[in-house]
């Protein structure tokens, strides 16, 4: 309506000048309600072509959609084991800082857990004390043995010295006693060394590992008994949070309730037409009024654009992909960002808004090699923001009038 009346000002009010004042045609005679398309036929032609001409090139040039929401991310509260509630620390709704405990299962199972795991590591330590006395036991059963050895061997080698001076002194048969004697007392030595390693290996080695094992088991059952606890994995607010002592939870089918984190909707997301994918450029201002913040035209900018729509995505597999099964064209998305700080303060998450932005081709006609008819062209192009601005401050006054009365609600 706003291009159309401009329009009319340049061509149906000058056509309608000159048949008054030139021809001395009269309203109420030669022009009337019926004759008011063969008098003005120019003027009415010529403005309609050219408001279809101005709203293409608002449009194109300076982008709007209404397709624009503060999205916000949520997190779902889960516990990452089953388990029946215990405590909950947190009401149906309020803030949580991060870290802070939400609600606890029953652990009952992971505290006799723990309890194992201690009582099996102070068994270990019980048995790494005695390890270290049979390793000391076999020190002395060695030396024993060794001596019992010398003995053996001293005798022996008395009895052939003996028996090689004067023969008959000592029996043969005395002497292969007393080497038997020697075998065996080597064998005893032999036994008492290896009984030694198998305690120092048992002492320095086996015991020690299976201590390990049982702190890492200890380290798990405290692992566990930690996972009974759910917090705050960031800060933000729980909403909708109904669980109660006694509920049972399952992190596969059952969320306790949701947490959206603070650092959440800080920026906008656009829906544009495809059409002005080749308009829209990183760095282009923005306006848009939101309808949880009505009469307020909030500046933004364009901090980055989708380069993918949508609609055209697929996931693979055993079907064929048909596009006519694509029945909406999609939107070129595009992130806005409050050109001010605290731009988005009052502005409800999840919102939804209305966005123009504004091309800009000052670069272009600052530059030396730009004609004069391009660069008046361009001129005339961003000067036709304002109508745009202006419509969008028309809406924003609008907006609370046409949600609350002729929207039925």
């Amino acid at each position: 309506m706003l291009e159309l009346m401009f329009c009319s000002m340049l061509t149906i009010v000058p056509d309608y000048l000159f048949r008054r004042y030139v021809q001395g045609k009269r309203i109420g005679r030669e022009i009337t309600l019926y004759s008011v398309w063969f008098e003005l036929r120019w003027g009415i032609t010529t403005c309609l072509i050219l408001t279809v001409l101005l709203i293409t090139t608002i449009f194109y040039n300076h982008p709007s959609t209404s397709s624009v929401t503060l999205f916000f991310r949520t997190v779902p509260i889960l516990p990452e084991t089953s388990g029946r509630v215990a405590e909950v620390y947190v009401d149906y709704t309020g803030h949580v800082e991060k870290g802070a405990p939400i609600f606890r299962l029953d652990s009952s199972k992971q505290q006799a857990a723990i309890e194992t795991a201690r009582r099996k590591i102070a068994e270990l330590d019980a048995d790494i004390a005695a390890a270290k006395l049979e390793v000391q036991k076999s020190d002395a059963q060695i030396q024993e043995a060794k001596a019992a050895l010398q003995q053996a061997l001293d005798e022996l080698a008395t009895k052939q010295e003996l028996q090689r001076r004067n023969s008959g002194t000592v029996a043969q048969r005395e002497i292969e006693r007393l080497e038997v004697t020697v075998r065996g007392r080597e064998a005893s030595v032999a036994a008492a060394t290896a009984a030694k390693e198998l305690a120092q290996v048992r002492y320095s080695s086996q015991l020690p590992a299976d201590k390990a094992t049982a702190e890492a088991a200890l380290a798990e059952a405290e692992v566990d008994l930690s996972k009974t606890v759910v917090r705050a994995g960031v800060s933000g607010q729980v909403e909708q949070f109904v669980l109660r002592v006694g509920d049972i939870v399952n992190p596969l089918m059952r969320p306790a309730g949701v947490l959206i984190p603070d650092t959440s909707g800080r920026f906008l997301t656009a829906g544009f037409g495809q059409i002005e994918a080749q308009v829209m450029t990183v760095g282009m201002t923005a306006e848009v009024v939101c309808v949880s913040k009505p009469f307020t035209v909030i500046p933004m900018v364009v901090t980055d654009i989708q380069n993918y729509i949508p609609a055209g995505q697929f996931r693979g597999g055993d079907q064929l992909i048909d596009p006519q099964q694509v029945t909406k064209p999609g939107t070129l998305i595009a992130y806005l960002q409050p050109l001010y700080k605290g731009g988005l303060e009052g502005v409800t998450q999840g919102s939804s808004c209305i966005a123009n932005a504004y091309s800009s081709n000052h670069d272009i006609i600052s530059a030396p090699g730009t004609g004069f008819v391009r660069r008046t062209a361009l001129h005339a192009v961003d000067a036709l923001a304002l109508v745009h601005a202006i419509i969008l401050r028309l809406q924003a006054l609008i907006l609370p009038f046409q949600t609350l009365v002729f929207s039925g609600h």
